[in-house]
């Protein structure tokens, strides 16, 4: 496969995962990606609940766990210092919002139907019924930011977070838009989690693997921006079928839950389960990774997400120096 780079750069990445899970064994596995995501996430992360600290408490009266911990990412993403924003945001006109979740508000669908099947409609609140929307973490983002491009929610299973990514490259290369925000974010109620133990097991993964866990990720990606540049993504059925993409080096490599023997770093042996997050996830942590300039060998990073039911995705982040780049349109 000839991977097109088409000119899309990472110029802003941030991560915002509260209270990594761990694994029942500290693994060589665990070790791994502990120390990758220790080093380009040094600061903690605060949960849902304490999202004020971040983004201020105006605004977020009946906001989900879901949307709360996206808007952190994205406030971190953007550089703003802690609060809500007094001024408009530079840029904001003609910035796209992409959002991957496949949980993101289900506990508040199932409380709005508990709730009418016991009551009747009167009794949703008019505060929350807006969040039963499947577009609501999104369209929250780009409210509370003044972001006026287009809007879109990405559920597509495992694959999700590198679909939002393909689809805001495509926004970009299609001109679509100037920028665009790339969110990868999932809750940890127990709605979700009890969602999320009903899909199929990572080829590979251990009986006792971690539970869904809250996380957030975000990435700011610009037409020929400065820092790392994207290449396409690409979809394939197994994890380790990406013997098609460019010879280029590869220093790291992030893989699909379960896939570590292929040779990567598995990040949910640490954070636990992340689902439609990990592709944004893993993007913002090879972006940091890029970003630090610590590499020990040339080369960028392959990220891969996926799993047996839903499939594979796959995309290379190269540096920005990149001779392979050269070509590049």
């Amino acid at each position: 496969m000839t991977t097109d780079q088409g000119g899309v750069t990472v110029t802003a990445h941030a991560l915002h995962v509260p209270d990594p899970a761990g694994a029942p064994a500290d693994t060589a596995a665990t070790a791994a990606a502990r120390d990758l995501f220790s080093s380009v996430a040094p600061e903690p992360a605060c949960g849902p609940d304490q999202a004020h600290t971040v983004l201020g408490r105006k605004g977020l009266l009946f906001k989900e766990d879901s949307t709360r911990l996206a808007l952190c990412a994205v406030h971190r993403a953007l550089g703003l210092p802690p609060g809500r924003l007094t001024e408009p945001l530079p840029g904001a006109e003609h910035t796209a919002v992409v959002v991957s979740s496949n949980f993101g508000n289900v506990q508040t669908v199932r409380d709005i139907v508990a709730g009418m099947r016991a009551g009747s409609a009167h009794d949703v609140s008019p505060l929350n019924g807006p969040n039963a929307s499947s577009n609501v973490i999104a369209s929250t983002i780009a409210i509370r930011y003044g972001l006026t491009g287009p809007n879109l929610m990405v559920c597509s299973g495992a694959t999700s977070g590198l679909d939002a990514v393909r689809l805001g490259a495509l926004l970009l290369r299609g001109e679509r838009a100037r920028r665009v925000v790339v969110v990868g974010v999932e809750p940890g109620d127990d709605t979700a989690r009890g969602l999320a133990a009903l899909g199929p097991d990572a080829p590979g993964a251990p009986a006792t693997a971690a539970p869904l866990r809250p996380a957030a990720a975000c990435v700011v990606l610009d037409s020929g921006g400065e820092g790392p540049r994207l290449g396409d993504v690409r979809r394939h059925t197994r994890p380790d079928d990406i013997a098609g993409d460019p010879a280029a080096p590869t220093p790291l490599r992030l893989t699909a839950p379960g896939a570590a023997d292929t040779g990567g770093i598995d990040l949910t042996a640490y954070l636990g389960e992340v689902y439609g997050a990990l592709g944004v996830v893993q993007l913002a942590v090879a972006a940091a990774w890029l970003s630090a300039g610590q590499r020990p060998e040339p080369g960028g990073a392959l990220i891969t997400c996926g799993d047996g039911e839903d499939g594979y995705a796959s995309v290379r982040l190269d540096p920005a120096d990149s001779p392979v780049l050269a070509g590049a349109r």
